[in-house]
């Protein structure tokens, strides 16, 4: 977000450039707002005088201001506590139901990606290695990627832990750093 503009004033550069009528966009960002469930008055806040939860709100009501069939959406939630994301999930899930919205969900968050997915692509050095309903790879993974990134998940309980794939550790470091040499 510029942090030199209003959330009024960011919200209504897609509105422009899309040929809004200028008398209707500030009641349009008024709907925005509302859809993304943030009060009117935000319209006038600038960015530093928001919470994270609520600039990400802000993109994603900016992101809905062109009435799109699909919404790109890259980790929508990091870097939010685990509160936030559940409201933005929340969020992401109703408007999907509403609008019937298609989402392009990328995260490294599997059980987000569990929880929010019905098809996964796992990716690797940019090629896709593994495709299928989300019960088929995150149940029963097949390549040896995606094998090491459920085994590295971190758990709490036993039961959880025996749920995970078996992956030696050297096969989950090899694999593992051959992605982060790429990507760092």
């Amino acid at each position: 977000m510029n942090p030199r503009r209003t959330v009024a004033d960011q919200l209504a550069v897609p509105l422009i450039f899309t040929g809004h009528e200028t008398t209707r966009i500030q009641t349009r960002i008024t709907e925005l707002l509302e859809m993304v469930d943030l009060p009117r008055d935000y319209a006038s806040m600038y960015p530093h005088e928001l919470s994270g939860g609520q600039k990400q709100r802000v993109a994603i009501a900016r992101a809905l201001s062109v009435n799109p069939g699909v919404l790109v959406l890259d980790e929508p939630t990091s870097a939010l506590d685990v509160l936030v994301q559940s409201t933005v999930m929340d969020l992401l899930e109703r408007l999907h139901k509403s609008l019937g919205l298609t989402y392009v969900f990328i995260s490294h968050d599997l059980s987000l990606t569990r929880n929010f997915c019905n098809r996964v692509a796992v990716m690797l050095r940019g090629e896709i290695v593994e495709r299928g309903s989300v019960a088929e790879i995150l149940d029963n993974p097949s390549h040896p990627y995606t094998r090491a990134l459920l085994s590295a998940i971190p758990v709490i309980r036993e039961e959880e832990e025996a749920l995970k794939p078996k992956v030696s550790k050297e096969t989950r470091s090899s694999v593992l750093a051959s992605t982060v040499s790429l990507n760092g």
